[in-house]
């Protein structure tokens, strides 16, 4: 948990420009660590009482968020895996085959550089990019802050990328829709087993990388089976962002997702 996990505190940019996102439990304001705490004679009792405070903010921005996608209509996806799994790969097969037929924004998260937010315009989606500095998760407060600049329109789809880590995330609501967890062959098969709170928040998981599996020992069933121990209702879907086996089904997926949040959108303002 971030009480205790040596995250960065204030140190999140959003497109390269200082976001302060720093604030004292009880203050008014945005997302902060406040790790002082730590190692200060507080004890164990008063990180608890930080990291509650910390996801009860969380909590109350991912709530405000949720319902400013809701007001448009826009389907918002929480990606979330393990470094080099895959995601950014997934995105641009994604956004090259929907651009056309629904719109498509990213929020990208990365400690540092803008290499991904680069990737993703180049193949045809406006990106904002949230450097995260030492933090290893996205947060509620900053991704609103970076729904505000996209400014998407009604009916977009949301790709929001988070920081590689299969630990925080899982805690950070973000208002998505949903958490999709991405899971390569290049990993270990029984990585749900070993992060259990990730594969149990997702609502989908992504086997990605499904060429490689003449050349790797995997089993797929049996990371499969590892994910439904965990999370008994998780759906699975294998692909190959590099080949395009298995991607029909993901996009169809991913279509039927945001005809739910339009009918959601058409039937509250009616």
């Amino acid at each position: 948990m971030c009480g205790v996990c040596g995250c960065g505190e204030g140190e999140a940019r959003l497109d390269g420009r200082a976001l302060a996102q720093a604030r004292i439990p009880g203050e008014h304001g945005g997302h902060g660590h406040h790790h002082h705490a730590h190692g200060q004679g507080h004890g164990r009792r008063a990180l608890v009482e930080i990291e509650q405070d910390i996801l009860s903010k969380n909590d109350a921005d991912a709530a405000t968020n949720r319902a400013r996608f809701g007001e448009r209509g826009i389907l918002a996806l929480n990606l979330v895996s393990s470094p080099g799994a895959g995601k950014t790969t997934l995105l641009t097969a994604t956004i090259e085959t929907l651009k056309g037929s629904l719109p498509v924004a990213v929020i990208e998260g990365d400690q540092e550089t803008a290499n991904d937010a680069d990737r993703i315009r180049a193949a045809g989606a406006r990106a904002v990019q949230i450097n995260t500095g030492r933090g290893c998760h996205l947060d509620a407060h900053t991704v609103g802050h970076a729904f505000d600049s996209l400014a998407p329109e009604i009916g977009t789809v949301l790709f929001i990328e988070n920081v590689g880590n299969l630990v925080c995330p899982a805690a950070f609501d973000l208002g998505e829709d949903h958490k999709v967890a991405i899971l390569s062959v290049a990993e270990g098969e029984d990585k749900p087993l070993k992060y259990p709170d990730m594969f149990a928040a997702a609502e989908l998981m992504v086997l990605n990388k499904i060429d490689l599996l003449p050349y790797v020992e995997f089993d797929p069933d049996r990371a499969i089976e590892y994910a439904r121990r965990v999370n008994p209702q998780i759906a699975v879907i294998r692909l190959s962002a590099r080949t395009g086996e298995g991607m029909p089904a993901w996009l169809d997926w991913i279509r039927q997702a945001s005809e739910r949040a339009l009918r959601a959108r058409t039937a509250s303002v009616a």
